[in-house]
């Protein structure tokens, strides 16, 4: 196959990061695997506080102003990417969705719960040590990002986490009018966005195609959910809707 041209609709590819990362780590995971395939990507930074969600719909916006995009992120930003792309399908090129939290309202998703008891710590206790706890017991990897990412957002950390908490994502009947190819990828190890979600997202969408990766890879190599992620945007765009067992 060449890959010297698109293969993916679109040019561009607009990715944002999900609750409590940054652009950096969106970079870290999808920057080479678009490239190879000949996109583009732009990762816009997160704008801390209560008007984050805001700030990401706001920037695929400006990122669309002049022709259809490909959208997408990682948790959080899979939510607003599809969201936006239900409110703009002449703007949509396609999807690359990974790591989805829940499907409609968060209830007790655990990413939304992980969220909100995360933004109790932080304003009871300070950054630094709620960032402390959390990191406990984690992978050296995801401690590194994690400490990198909240450290960034400062003081203003807590009132991300409860606008991403209380937001609710796509439901399965939004999804199921997004007619663009997506790629849905998950981690079969993560129990924070369980595959069952990731899922029924894929089942939703009317041309995706699901992939699998593991957190325990990404250790060694984050572009591993990138890679997921655009193989099956290339499987879609293809016909080939794919959900392994």
């Amino acid at each position: 196959m060449d890959v010297t041209q698109p293969r993916t609709g679109g040019h561009t590819a607009v990715l944002l990061p999900g609750t409590g990362s940054d652009d950096r780590f969106v970079r870290a995971v999808f920057e080479r695997p678009l490239a190879i395939v000949g996109v583009r990507l732009v990762a816009p930074r997160p704008q801390p506080g209560p008007d984050l969600l805001t700030a990401h719909l706001a920037a695929l916006d400006e990122a669309a102003a002049h022709g259809p995009v490909l959208v997408g992120g990682i948790s959080l930003g899979a939510h607003l990417a599809a969201e936006w792309a239900g409110r703009n399908p002449d703007r949509c090129a396609g999807l690359l969705l990974a790591l989805p939290g829940w499907t409609g309202e968060p209830d007790e998703a655990p990413a939304a719960v992980a969220a909100t008891h995360g933004a109790a710590d932080v304003r009871a206790r300070g950054v630094e040590a709620a960032l402390e706890t959390a990191v406990a017991g984690v992978a050296p990897w995801l401690a590194e990002e994690l400490t990198r990412a909240w450290t960034g957002y400062g003081p203003a950390l807590a009132d991300s986490m409860l606008a991403a908490a209380g937001h609710a994502a796509p439901t399965a009947e939004e999804l199921a009018r997004l007619d663009v190819p997506a790629g849905v990828a998950t981690c079969l190890d993560d129990p924070v966005h369980p595959t069952e979600v990731a899922r029924r997202w894929a089942r939703a969408l009317p041309r995706a195609a699901l992939t699998t990766t593991r957190l325990d890879i990404m250790g060694a190599d984050r572009e591993a959910l990138g890679r997921a992620a655009v193989l099956g945007l290339l499987r879609a765009r293809s016909g080939q809707t794919f959900q392994p067992g």
